[in-house]
């Protein structure tokens, strides 16, 4: 019994002892010490405060030191036009750092951009130094993993708020709705409509109170039904658009909060019998190629995707070497393009 009781003072607490601090099962703990990430968030933090209070030591799963040299960049899809600027930013900033890029769409692959159940766990076996995050939505769990693990990380347009102290770059997506609403204003429209993406989004949200205020600000009234919210899809935004025209009285111009979803209100409008501009002004977000491709070339604000990417790579590197960026977020500003699909209301 004492030789037992000496060896485990040298060893430090069993797993079981932790597990039982915890009031957990032994699998349990395992898990959490394992990193895996089918653990509940309380359970996690109740165990991982086990682990530290028994001083119970792990060995570390994650070690930047095997691939110094390589970083993953997870995004939401591949196919996307959206995707592509994201690349070229963080391939520049990548080839100025002298790190190669895992890409991945493990985001596309699950609900609402979260990460299917044992990605991160790739994440470790492949040991990259860090990670970017596109347009991610992260579970409480999967943040608890990432801290766990001690892996630096940045969100780049982050779909919602991240917690405190998470490190994000995106736009000024506040300053670009009242930006694109002032354009309509100027030209004379007082009827304008917007369609904006989910609701509990940052940007849709952003994008959406900057709209708002610049109405206000020209002492224009907010009207309800006015206000649409599609999703980021361009489906939806046709049907929405078709809606507006249905209206009592429709609306003369339009803010769209995505290029894509510019296309569907185009489509809704040219189904009517209508033109842009002529009888419905149109202003999207963005500035992906389709907003030139389309005809007439959509007006819209730019929004520096890849500049975004870039300053996410650039953060990323120096977390990975031990700093701390001054501020977690990083907003970089919008700015209008005018082209085609906005003119003077007729009348």
């Amino acid at each position: 019994m004492g030789r037992t009781a000496r060896a485990s003072a040298t060893a430090g607490p069993t797993l079981a002892v932790v597990a039982r601090e915890a009031g957990v099962s032994v699998p349990t703990a395992s898990k959490v010490v394992n990193g895996r990430e089918d653990v509940a968030p309380a359970t996690r933090r109740r165990v991982t405060e086990a682990l530290d209070r028994l001083g119970y030591v792990r060995r570390p799963r994650f070690d930047a030191a095997r691939a110094p040299g390589m970083v993953d960049l997870v995004v939401h899809a591949l196919d996307s036009s959206w995707t592509g600027a994201v690349l070229h930013g963080v391939e520049q900033a990548a080839h100025d750092a002298g790190l190669d890029v895992v890409v991945s769409a493990a985001l596309g692959r699950s609900r609402a951009g979260r990460p299917e159940r044992g990605w991160l766990d790739k994440l470790t076996a492949r040991g990259s130094a860090g990670v970017l995050f596109n347009l991610a939505e992260l579970t409480e769990s999967q943040y608890g993993w990432l801290e766990q693990h001690r892996i630096p990380f940045v969100m780049i347009d982050p779909v919602l708020e991240p917690p405190p102290g998470v490190v994000s770059v995106g736009a000024a997506n506040w300053q670009g709705g009242v930006t694109a609403t002032e354009h309509l204003l100027a030209l004379g429209h007082e009827r304008i409509a917007v369609i904006t993406g989910r609701r509990r989004t940052l940007c849709s949200g952003a994008r959406l109170a900057g709209y708002r205020s610049a109405l206000a600000s020209a002492g224009l009234p907010h009207r309800p039904e006015y206000v649409r919210h599609a999703g980021f899809d361009e489906a939806v935004a046709r049907r929405h658009m078709r809606e507006l025209l249905d209206l009592p009285e429709p609306p003369t111009a339009v803010f769209v909060c995505s290029d894509r979803m510019a296309l569907g209100v185009y489509d809704a409008v040219a189904e009517r019998g209508l033109r842009v501009p002529d009888d419905l002004s149109v202003v999207g977000f963005d500035d992906l190629p389709e907003a030139r491709w389309a005809a007439p070339a959509l007006t819209t604000v730019r929004q520096p995707l890849s500049e975004m990417a870039a300053t996410a790579l650039r953060l990323l590197v120096r977390m990975m070497d031990g700093e701390r960026p001054e501020s977690t977020r990083t907003e970089l500003s919008t700015r209008l393009v005018p082209r085609r699909s906005t003119a003077a209301p007729r009348g």
